[in-house]
């Protein structure tokens, strides 16, 4: 599949003002070539096209621009960029192997595509950050304390729970008695606020 299919392909079932758009970008990637410049990211096309109808590139990078990414994806595919390190290379040298041309082209749009998304990542994600997921979502009441028990665990965190048995924090978030004996074993009290926090 050649990119004037690729193109035709694409512009099936979309409005006018889509097939324009895409013809715009077929038109700045076919100059890219032209140029024997090999830089299709989606910003780059999206500012060489600026005043000749290709959106803008957050436009293309939406879900309602996977058409125009497609297009770029296949040019990207078809003239990879001159001078990639040898571990890109080896990395998707795999997909040369392919034999049907139609999945061969679909697989180099995705590789495209993760490396754009790649590019876009690093641009905007701190070098050494770390991102941790809590996918605690608690939707049913049964995971939530009700008002009587909340009362209780914030009786026992309390200092007139304290006072009224004789008891003292110890220095490991546990509860000891006068003679000092534990009565909580270490990290209860933290357990109970993180309880009282997050139920």
């Amino acid at each position: 599949m050649n990119l004037e299919q690729v193109l035709e392909n694409l512009k099936n079932g979309h409005s006018r003002r889509v097939c324009s758009s895409l013809d715009s970008v077929f038109v700045i990637c076919e100059e890219q070539v032209k140029n024997s410049n090999f830089d299709f990211s989606v910003a780059t096309i999206s500012k060489l096209g600026a005043d000749r109808g290709v959106p803008k590139a957050q436009s293309i990078r939406n879900k309602t621009g996977e058409c125009y990414r497609i297009l770029i994806g296949a040019f990207a595919a078809a003239y990879p960029k001159v001078g990639v390190t040898s571990r890109s290379s080896s990395r998707i040298e795999w997909i040369s192997e392919i034999k049907d041309p139609a999945l061969k082209l679909l697989v180099q749009i995705q590789e495209s595509e993760l490396s754009e998304a790649r590019k876009i990542i690093r641009e905007w994600v701190p070098p050494g950050l770390e991102i941790y997921v809590d996918d605690r979502s608690f939707t049913s009441g049964r995971h939530r304390l009700n008002s009587v028990e909340r009362r209780a665990l914030e009786y026992l965190i309390s200092d007139e729970f304290l006072k009224q048995f004789g008891f003292q924090l110890g220095g490991f978030d546990d509860v000891i008695d006068s003679s000092g004996r534990k009565v909580f074993k270490p990290a209860t009290i933290a357990a109970l606020k993180k309880a009282l926090e997050f139920l």
